[in-house]
C-alpha cells in the first residue's frame, strides 16, 4: 500500500531522519511517536507529497486513497457542517455547494449538480454521515450550521467526520483525540477498531495507542524503529532494545579502541606495518554508531505546599444556570471537601466545563450561590490555553504578572525548569505551541500556588514525558483537585472520585475510575473502550476473518509462525549465548589489559636500564655495568614475548567482536 525507501529530511540545519524505510499494508495500524521535535509531522508531509525530501522515494500503490488529519485547525469556507462531512472529494464538494448556492430546485444549475449528486450515491452517504456526526457528538439541529461558527474543537471533529465518511485506504491521524470529549473518544475508538483501511496515528495518548495499534513506529537518533504490538508492548521492547543498543555501543567503541592501539603501537614496525595497515582499513569500514540518546530533558516539578483550606473547600447552592433557552444547571448543589482528587465525566455538551467555569468564578450565573471557604484559593487550567494567557505578552512578561511579588531570576529559574531556556523567554506568547503554553500555564500556577486546582483538559498538547511529570507532581500536591480530561491514562492515575454529568443531572461515584466504571454498569462506548484498553484487546472487523480455533497460550503463534513456548526457548537459548559470549569476552578484554600493563611495565624498566647504561659512572664498576646488559636483555626478551602475546590476544579480541552478535545489532 505504501513503501518509503531510504528516507533522508534535514530541516533548519538539523537532520531529521535519514536512510528511513517501512511499509505500511492493508489494515495495519501503526502508532508514530517520539520525541517533540523528531519529525513525526515533517514525515508525514513528505508522504503527502507536502514536502521534497533530500534523498530516497514514497510510493503509494496504484489508486491508493489517503485521508489526512491535521493537528491543527483546518479551514472552512462557506459550508454547513453536513456539507463539510460530506465533502469526501472535491465532484462532491462541488455538487453541494451548488445546491446551496441554487437552492431553486428547477434552475439548470440545481437540477445538473442533484443530477450528480445522486449519481454519486450522495443519498447514502447523506445518511451516513449524519450517523458520523452523531457519533462525535454532533446534534441533529447542527448539521445545517455553517462551519465556520464552530470553534477549533469542532471544526476539527467534522473534518474528523468528514474522513471516517470517506473511508481512504489510508487514514493519517495528527493527535486526532486532543478535542474529543471520553464520550466521543469512546465512540471514536470503536468506529476505528471496525475501520478496514491502514491507520497511521501519530499521538501522545497511551490508551488511544494501546487500544488500537498493532504496531509502533518510534523516531529516534535520525532513524525509524518498528515494534510490534501496541504501547505497552513497544516499552518493553524499546528497553531491551536500547539495552541491546547501549552495549553494542559500547563494545563497539572497545573494538575501535583496540584496533587504534594497534595500529598506533606498531605502524612504526617494519616487521607488523603490513598487519597494522589492515587494522587501519578495518577501522575506516567499520560504520560507527551514533550514541546512545542522552536522558530526555522532561519536566520535573513539585507544587509547592498551599495554604491549608476549611474542611469544605468550596460549596455550590441551588446554581442556575443557562445559554438561551437551554438550561444546563437547575438547583445545583455541590460541596467539594479539601483534599479530593475528583474527576467530571459525560456526554459532550453536559456542562462539565461550565461547572469547572462556575467553580473558578469566571462565569455568572442566574441564581444560587458561590461559596468558596474562607482560606480557598483557586488555580484555573483552562482548555484553552489562550483564556488565562495575554497572548501580547512575552513569556517573561506574562510570567511576572502574579499576585506573588517575585524576582526576575526566580521566575527565569522556574522557566528553565519548564524547558524555556535562555533567550526563550523573550518569545511572544501569541507564537509558542500548544505544547508551550501548557507548560507556561502551569509555571503561572506554581508562580502563585492555590490550594483548589480546577483543571480542563490538562495533558492537551503535553508529550508523554511531561504527562507523567504532571502526574507526579499532583501526587504530591497537597490541595483539592477537580479536573476534566479525556486521557484515560491520566484520569486512572489521579482521580479518586468520580462525578457523572448528565442533562445537569450529577451522580457522584465515590472511588477511582474503575470503581466509576463497575457501579456504573460499564454500558457506555467510554466504559466499553476501557475495558477493552486495559485487556490490551485488538479488535478487527469479523467479516474479514474467521473465528479462530481455542489454542493453549504457550502455542499461539506468532507472525513468524512461532509459539509463545518456541519463542520463550528462544529467547533462552539466547540469553545464554550472550552470557556465554560476555564471558568470553570479559576473559579476552581482562588477558588483553593485563599483557599491556606488563608492556607499559617493561617498556618503563627499559627505559631505566637504558638510561643507567648510557650513564659513564656505571661503567667505574664493571660488575654492574654487566648486570645491567644483561637485565636488558632479559626485558628486550619479555618485552618481545609480550608485545607477541599482545598482537595475538588483540587479533582474537576484534576477531571475537566481528563475530560477536552484539556488535551486529540490527537498526
Amino acid at each position: 500500500m505504501l513503501a518509503v525507501s531510504q528516507l533522508s529530511k534535514t530541516f533548519a540545519g538539523r537532520e531529521l531522519f535519514r536512510d528511513v524505510s517501512f511499509q505500511i499494508h492493508a489494515g495495519d495500524r501503526i502508532g508514530l511517536i517520539g520525541r517533540n521535535g523528531a519529525g513525526k509531522t515533517t514525515l508525514f508531509s513528505l508522504i503527502l507529497g507536502d514536502e521534497i525530501p533530500d534523498s530516497g522515494t514514497v510510493e503509494l500503490q496504484r489508486g491508493v486513497t489517503v485521508g489526512y488529519l491535521r493537528q491543527e485547525s483546518a479551514p472552512t469556507g462557506g459550508e454547513t457542517i453536513l456539507e463539510l462531512a460530506m465533502s469526501v472529494s472535491r465532484e462532491m464538494a462541488t455538487c453541494l455547494a451548488t445546491i446551496r448556492l441554487h437552492p431553486d430546485e428547477t434552475t439548470p444549475e440545481h437540477i445538473a449538480a442533484h443530477e450528480r449528486f445522486s449519481e454519486l450515491d450522495g443519498y447514502e452517504l447523506r445518511t451516513k454521515a449524519k450517523r458520523i456526526l452523531a457519533g462525535l457528538a454532533f446534534h441533529a439541529s447542527d448539521h445545517d450550521k455553517p462551519a465556520s461558527t464552530l470553534s477549533g474543537g469542532w471544526v476539527m471533529r467534522a473534518h474528523l467526520a468528514r474522513l471516517l465518511v470517506m473511508e481512504p485506504d489510508l487514514l493519517m491521524l495528527d493527535e486526532p483525540t486532543n478535542h474529543l470529549d471520553l464520550e466521543s473518544l469512546g465512540w471514536f475508538q470503536n468506529h476505528l477498531r471496525n475501520y478496514l483501511g491502514a491507520i497511521l496515528a501519530i499521538s501522545h495518548d497511551r490508551a488511544f495507542l494501546n487500544n488500537i495499534c498493532d504496531g509502533i513506529f518510534e523516531i529516534s537518533r535520525r532513524r525509524l524503529y518498528r515494534y510490534h504490538g501496541n504501547y505497552d508492548a513497544y516499552l518493553e521492547q524499546r528497553a531491551t532494545r536500547e539495552k541491546q543498543y547501549r552495549t553494542a555501543y559500547e563494545n563497539q567503541q572497545r573494538e575501535i579502541a583496540h584496533l587504534k592501539a594497534f595500529v598506533d603501537r606498531f605502524r612504526a614496525k617494519a616487521s607488523k606495518a603490513s598487519q597494522a595497515q589492515e587494522r587501519l582499513k578495518r577501522l575506516e569500514r567499520i560504520e560507527r554508531l551514533d550514541p546512545p540518546d542522552p536522558p530526555e530533558v522532561t519536566l520535573d516539578f513539585r507544587f509547592p505546599k498551599p495554604a491549608r483550606s476549611t474542611r469544605v473547600t468550596i460549596a455550590l447552592e441551588k446554581i442556575r444556570q443557562a445559554y438561551g433557552d437551554h438550561v444546563v444547571y437547575q438547583n445545583l448543589s455541590l460541596e467539594i471537601e479539601r483534599g479530593e482528587r475528583i474527576v467530571l465525566v459525560g456526554p459532550n455538551g453536559a456542562g462539565k466545563s461550565t461547572l469547572l467555569k462556575i467553580l473558578a468564578g469566571l462565569l455568572p450565573f442566574e441564581a444560587g450561590r458561590r461559596l468558596p471557604g474562607p482560606n480557598t484559593s483557586v488555580g484555573y487550567f483552562a482548555q484553552n490555553r489562550t483564556d488565562i494567557l495575554d497572548i501580547r505578552n512575552t513569556v517573561l512578561a506574562e510570567a511576572l504578572n502574579s499576585n506573588r511579588v517575585l524576582t526576575e531570576q526566580e521566575v527565569r529559574s522556574l522557566l528553565g525548569a519548564f524547558l524555556f531556556p535562555g533567550d526563550d523567554v523573550y518569545k511572544n506568547v501569541g507564537i509558542l505551541s500548544g505544547g508551550e503554553k501548557s507548560r507556561l500555564a502551569l509555571v503561572k500556577l506554581l508562580l502563585d500556588p492555590p490550594n483548589l486546582l480546577l483543571l480542563d483538559e490538562p495533558t492537551t498538547h503535553l508529550d508523554m514525558p511531561s504527562i507523567d511529570a504532571l502526574i507526579r507532581a499532583l501526587h504530591t500536591y497537597e490541595g483539592t483537585i477537580v479536573f476534566v480530561s479525556h486521557d484515560v491514562y491520566f484520569i486512572r492515575a489521579i482521580a479518586q472520585k468520580v462525578i457523572h454529568i448528565n442533562a445537569g443531572n450529577l451522580t457522584i461515584y465515590a472511588g477511582d475510575f474503575d470503581y466509576y466504571l463497575e457501579k456504573s454498569g460499564a454500558t457506555s462506548a467510554t466504559a466499553g473502550l476501557v475495558a477493552t484498553c486495559a485487556d490490551n484487546a485488538l479488535l478487527r472487523p469479523s467479516d474479514k476473518r474467521p473465528p479462530r480455533p481455542i489454542i493453549p497460550e504457550n502455542q499461539i503463534p506468532d507472525r513468524s509462525g512461532r509459539s509463545l513456548r518456541q519463542i520463550k526457548e528462544q529467547k533462552r537459548a539466547e540469553a545464554e549465548a550472550r552470557r556465554a559470549a560476555s564471558r568470553v569476552r570479559r576473559e579476552k578484554e581482562q588477558r588483553l589489559a593485563e599483557l599491556e600493563a606488563e608492556i607499559t611495565e617493561l617498556e618503563q624498566l627499559q627505559n631505566e636500564l637504558a638510561a643507567k647504561l648510557e650513564n659513564r659512572a656505571t661503567y667505574e664498576n664493571p660488575a654492574e655495568a654487566l648486570e645491567i646488559n644483561r637485565q636488558l636483555a632479559g626485558v628486550a626478551n619479555s618485552l618481545s614475548r609480550a608485545n607477541s602475546e599482545w598482537e595475538i590476544a588483540a587479533t582474537e579480541l576484534a576477531n571475537f567482536a566481528s563475530d560477536d552478535k552484539t556488535f551486529n545489532l540490527e537498526i
